[in-house]
C-alpha cells in the first residue's frame, strides 16, 4: 500500500445557500428582464392596441424566456393584444415532439405546432461538412411567414437578444463587409410581415441564468447546434475574451449601433457628400 493510500481524507462540506436570498436574487433578475423588454417593446414601438403576435418557440431558453416575459407584460400592460406561441417541427430524428405541448397547454394561451419536414431538405441540399445555417433559416422564415399570413398574425415576435444582436454585427463586418446587425424591429423583405425582438436589450448571460431558474425543458438543435467550427461561434469567442479583457464592452458595442454618425463614415447613400462645400467667410468688423 502507498503512503498516499493512508493519508486520512477529511470530507469538505459547501456552505448551503439561503433559498429565500436565491428566491430574492431570481425575482430581482425576472424584474430586471421584464423592465428591459417592456423598455426594448416601448422605445421601438414593438407593439400596438389589437396586435396579434405570434411568438417563435425553439424549444431554446432564450424563447422560452421571451414567452414567459412577454406573458408577465401582457398582464399589467395598458393595450390589449394576443400571445399565439408556435413551434416549428422540423422533423429532426429524435425530436421529442411532445415536450413543447406538454409545456405549452398550461400557459392558458393559443398555440400551435407546424409539422414541415425542412430536415430532409437541408440534409439532401448541403454536402456533409458544410454548416446548414443559411438553407436551415430560409426554410423556416418562409414556413413561418406562410403560417403567420393565414392566421392573420400583425407581429412575429423572435427571441435574438443582445448578443446575438452584437455577434450579428460583427459577422456582417468580417465576413460580408458591411455595416449591419439585427434591428429590435424590421420589415420582412416581402412587405407583409413586422418582426420584433422584444429580447433585444437583454444580455444571454441573464437569459442562461433566468432559464436555469425556471427548469424549461429546453430542446437541443440537432442541425446548427451539433456543428463545429461555425463562424458564429469563433465571434462569441472573441467577444467573450473581450468581455474578460474589459467587462462592459458588448453593451458599449451595442449602445455603439444606436448612435450612428452618417457623415463620419463613408457610405455615399446615407450621406451626400457630392454638394458638401463650407460656409460662406463671415468678415469680422
Amino acid at each position: 500500500m502507498s503512503d498516499a493510500s493512508t493519508i486520512p481524507i477529511r470530507a469538505v462540506s459547501m456552505p448551503r445557500l439561503d433559498p429565500r436570498k436565491s428566491k430574492y436574487n431570481i425575482d430581482k433578475l425576472h424584474k430586471r428582464l421584464r423592465r428591459q423588454v417592456g423598455k426594448a417593446v416601448t422605445d421601438y414601438c414593438m407593439v400596438q392596441p389589437g396586435d396579434r403576435i405570434m411568438v417563435c418557440l425553439s424549444g431554446g431558453k432564450d424563447s422560452y424566456a421571451m414567452l414567459d416575459l412577454l406573458i408577465s407584460l401582457k398582464r399589467s400592460a395598458p393595450v390589449d393584444f394576443e400571445l399565439v406561441a408556435v413551434n416549428l417541427d422540423q422533423k429532426q430524428p429524435g425530436f421529442p415532439d411532445t415536450v413543447l405541448p406538454n409545456y405549452l397547454e398550461g400557459l392558458g394561451i393559443e398555440w400551435h405546432v407546424i409539422e414541415k419536414d425542412t430536415y430532409s431538405v437541408v440534409k439532401r441540399l448541403i454536402p456533409e461538412g458544410r454548416t446548414t445555417c443559411g438553407l436551415c433559416s430560409r426554410l423556416r422564415r418562409g414556413t413561418l411567414y406562410e403560417f403567420a399570413a393565414k392566421h392573420g398574425m400583425t407581429k412575429i415576435a423572435l427571441g435574438h437578444h443582445l448578443n446575438d444582436i452584437v455577434e450579428t454585427f460583427f459577422l456582417n463586418l468580417f465576413f460580408g463587409a458591411r455595416l449591419s446587425a439585427m434591428p429590435p424591429k424590421l420589415k420582412s423583405d416581402c412587405g407583409q410581415h413586422i418582426v420584433i425582438r422584444p429580447l433585444a436589450y437583454c444580455l444571454e448571460r441573464d437569459l442562461q441564468r433566468f432559464a436555469e431558474s425556471q427548469a424549461y425543458p429546453i430542446i437541443p438543435c440537432n442541425l446548427c447546434g451539433s456543428q463545429p467550427n461555425l463562424q458564429r461561434q469563433n465571434i462569441k469567442q472573441m467577444l467573450q475574451e473581450w468581455e474578460r479583457a474589459q467587462p462592459g464592452r458588448t453593451m458599449t458595442i451595442f449602445r455603439a449601433l444606436a448612435k450612428v454618425s452618417p457623415s463620419q463614415l463613408c457610405d455615399r447613400k446615407l450621406f451626400d457628400f457630392a454638394t458638401l462645400a463650407s460656409s460662406p467667410h463671415v468678415g469680422h468688423d
